[in-house]
């Protein structure tokens, strides 16, 4: 039976979701980029699985924005996907869960598990990838003349079971799945917004940000997958701490195909196994600094009174678009401020809503934005990351905001464009950095 579909609003846009189940651990199952919660009830091997996994834990399942039953629009970035998992589970009532996610699921979940740990259970991923594209330093992704060969497919053929022969080649000749799985693609996303779905993920980079993951993992990864290739499967459960890794004889991507009581069974031995106390003591944060330029010699053109009101007058600003885009001053530096986010598309966008408010008041500002893992010390936040901020702005120009590859790695899809501007040492930092310059928001 169809379990009842709920919908919340986060951020204005409605979600829906599902719950069912009665294990004693919440999971949250996060799809690959496709999902409609009518449709997949009606394949039976989906269901019987999905079913299997309430006998586990108590499932929260939903379909992402811009697909299925939620609200259709653009689509988002990674880290709007992670609000609008908060938003399900403070619907559904669940405090902590177990993220499941598969495919580009696994993405999510994996950064979700790193930017919320006191909401993270423990991480489960199925084919999960750190980037899709090969570069010229990972050469696990596939490479990118093969990728945009395949756009070309997705635009020629969709409403077709589209690439049913890489996701799930075991079942590839039966004709009931084939018809269930091209009803599937059409219910879930229009071509138009299914190829920019895939193209905002072409770039996303995760590399920098799994190393920030603190909780119980596990990845499961098919020997034989040819979405996502062995050594990608090992490479992104090498990057996770203490992650188990399970390799799982099979060449179909999809859970629920030829593989799936070997993924039923290792999640159950996972979720069986008592967890120790967790403590909670690092996790993945946004950071921002900015800096006016030539406050020395404004301040003497000004004289005390006029400065220290033009200061107030930039504080004040600068706090309203904190506000307004939920970002944390960790405190002021004299003529610059400190703060994070827990996301880097919305530091981008504060930055540039600064940048443009503060240059009314005639002042040019220089701002940094770097995402990184930091050590939780009682109320305030430690590590590397927040010095890589504070270099970075200092290298900016005025009106310029530039911010560190990982931060241009997250944001892929966003619409924010970036202009390279190379690799740079940063002072008493020991690696060299790469960064760049936004360009457009």
């Amino acid at each position: 039976m169809t379990p009842e579909t709920h919908f919340t609003e986060s951020d204005g846009v409605s979600i829906a979701y599902q719950v069912f189940g009665d294990g004693p651990v919440d999971l949250v199952f996060i799809h690959g980029m496709f999902s409609n919660l009518d449709i997949l009830w009606e394949e039976p091997r989906v269901a019987r699985f999905l079913m299997e996994l309430g006998r586990l834990a108590r499932v929260i399942l939903f379909d992402r924005r811009g697909t299925g039953l939620s609200d259709r629009v653009t689509p988002p970035t990674f880290e709007v996907h992670i609000d609008d998992i908060r938003a399900v589970m403070d619907a559904a009532g669940s405090k902590q869960a177990c993220m499941l996610g598969y495919s580009e699921g696994a993405c999510i979940g994996a950064l979700f598990a790193a930017s919320c740990p006191e909401r993270t259970h423990s991480l489960i991923t199925i084919g999960g990838y750190a980037r899709w594209s090969e570069t010229s330093d990972f050469p696990h992704g596939s490479k990118r003349e093969e990728i945009e060969e395949w756009f070309k497919i997705l635009e020629h053929d969709w409403g077709k079971a589209v690439a049913i022969e890489y996701t799930a080649p075991s079942l590839a000749n039966d004709e009931q799945y084939y018809r269930w799985m091209s009803k599937f693609f059409r219910s879930s996303a229009n071509k138009t917004d299914a190829l920019a779905m895939f193209k905002s993920a072409l770039d996303m980079d995760l590399r920098a940000v799994l190393p920030a993951i603190s909780v119980p993992t596990l990845v499961l990864q098919a020997t034989r997958d040819l979405t996502t290739p062995l050594e990608s499967g090992r490479d992104f459960a090498a990057r996770i701490p203490s992650a188990e890794i399970v390799e799982i004889d099979s060449e179909d991507h999809s859970p629920w195909a030829s593989c799936s009581e070997d993924i039923l069974r290792e999640i159950k031995k996972f979720l069986g196994e008592p967890s120790a106390t967790r403590v909670i003591d690092r996790v993945l944060v946004t950071v921002l600094f900015t800096d006016i330029v030539d406050s020395t010699r404004l301040a003497a053109e000004l004289g005390d009174q006029r400065w220290s009101d033009l200061l107030e007058d930039h504080h004040k600003l600068i706090r309203r678009q904190l506000d307004i885009f939920r970002g944390h001053e960790v405190k002021t530096t004299g003529d610059g401020f400190h703060a994070t986010f827990d996301g880097p598309a919305r530091a981008i966008l504060c930055a540039d809503a600064i940048r443009a408010s503060t240059h009314q008041l005639g002042l040019d500002l220089r701002i940094g934005i770097h995402t990184g893992e930091c050590e939780i010390r009682g109320e305030s936040l430690e590590g590397i990351a927040i010095h890589i901020a504070a270099r970075v702005s200092a290298i900016a120009a005025g009106g310029e905001i530039l911010v560190s590859r990982t931060v241009k790695d997250i944001v892929s899809g966003s619409g924010i464009e970036f202009e390279d501007i190379g690799t740079h040492t940063l002072k008493g930092i020991p690696e060299d950095h790469q960064l760049f310059k936004v360009s457009s928001v």
